[in-house]
């Protein structure tokens, strides 16, 4: 009997060294989108029955809040959901509302605070939604988290909350955060977007993952052995969100023994781009926007003219970006596809990228910081009272 692969290697392979649940919870993604958009659609009609009063509202605000990868979630979608509900929508980190909650809440304004959470047992996500009820006259809390027993499933079932809990296969056990981060995604694209329309679209965005996963993963791993020293993820607009998280994934899978920076494409000329150098590898996401699209575009050719990185790498769903096939991440089917879709496919290259790069250190990606300064769900952190 064959053993199970993922991204390559059997199973037995992968326990040995570290790195099964990484692995796994990579490959598993595109499948894991398919069942979170058919509980999405079980549930729809509760969904629906807790948003559309608060989304009535005119000067209802969202604020869409969590901590490391849960906050990236946010800042992907928060421009997106604003312009599509016509309401103010927000991405604030747990991790900004708690230590200065004056400067992000309002007391007067009726406000959803959306809580991502892997866990939904780090300390600011509760003291978020604590302070929230404190400090806002008309709170609403809407929970999307990946563990049933975590505090903020519980606290979504109060009588203010909605919880939405997805699959169970998306609690990653792995320290760093998978698919747990696409399919929170997901579920608040959905759950904003209306569940039922994305029916529609849920396919091509799992098949879309599932190429790259297939025919992208050899390409990362030989990318991780050419041994770059820094590596530089750039996205306009949504994608700089995604440039974030996929900046993040490399730090904790190489226990910060590789340096990473984030940015836009605009953004990166205004002093970041000091850090390119001869071994630096830069990815840029590409906006399926024509108009945006254009200034990916323009930093590309800089950077081919400039001629100072050791590779760039385009990640797009279209044709025409003009670098050498192999240096290219060719997103299959979404070319007409709104940005937003995009997220699910671009984000597991660098997700692979960051994995095979833990194995050649010779760390075990499933737990990376085996001194155990940083950990899976976060310690040591004490929420102080507010007086």
């Amino acid at each position: 009997m064959s053993e199970t692969v993922h991204l390559g290697l059997a199973e037995s392979d992968l326990e040995r060294l570290g790195g099964l649940w990484t692995a796994r919870e990579i490959a598993q993604q595109p499948a894991m989108l398919r069942e979170t958009q058919n509980l999405l659609m079980q549930r729809r009609a509760e969904i629906e029955a807790f948003l559309a009063p608060l989304i009535a509202q005119p000067n209802l605000r969202v604020i869409l809040t969590g901590a490391g990868t849960s906050a990236f979630a946010g800042e992907c979608l928060a421009p997106v959901l604003s312009r599509r509900l016509g309401r103010r929508v927000e991405a604030v980190a747990t991790t900004d509302l708690v230590c200065a909650p004056h400067l992000y809440l309002e007391a007067d304004t009726p406000t959803l605070l959306v809580s991502f959470g892997r866990s939904g047992n780090s300390p600011e996500s509760v003291a978020a939604i604590e302070l929230a009820d404190r400090l806002v006259r008309s709170p609403s809390h809407l929970v999307i988290t990946c563990n049933a027993d975590g505090a903020l499933a519980r606290y979504g079932k109060g009588p203010r909350g909605f919880t939405v809990q997805l699959p169970e296969a998306t609690h990653d056990r792995s320290f760093a955060m998978t698919s747990s981060f696409s399919c929170m995604t997901y579920a608040a694209l959905a759950a904003f977007s209306g569940i039922a329309s994305m029916e529609s679209r849920i396919d091509s965005i799992a098949r879309a993952a599932e190429a790259v996963i297939a025919q992208y993963t050899t390409v990362m791993k030989a990318a991780a052995a050419e041994g770059y020293q820094r590596v530089v993820y750039l996205g306009s607009a949504i994608f700089k969100g995604l440039a974030r998280e996929a900046g993040l994934k490399l730090l904790e899978l190489t226990n910060g023994d590789l340096v990473t920076m984030f940015d836009s494409p605009l953004g990166f000329r205004h002093g970041p781009k000091t850090i390119v150098n001869d071994r630096t590898l830069i990815v840029v996401f590409f906006s399926n926007d024509a108009y945006t699209r254009s200034y990916d575009v323009d930093l590309l050719e800089e950077l081919r003219r400039d001629n100072d990185a050791a590779r760039v790498i385009a990640v797009t769903a279209q044709d025409g970006v003009g670098l050498p096939e192999q240096d290219e991440v060719r997103v299959p089917g979404l070319a007409v596809a709104e940005d937003v879709d995009l997220l699910f496919a671009y984000i597991v290259a660098p997700q692979i990228l960051a994995f095979f790069e833990s194995l050649r250190r010779g760390l075990t990606p499933d737990n990376p910081n085996t001194s155990g300064t940083v950990n899976r769900v976060v310690q040591g952190v004490r929420i102080h009272e507010l007086s």
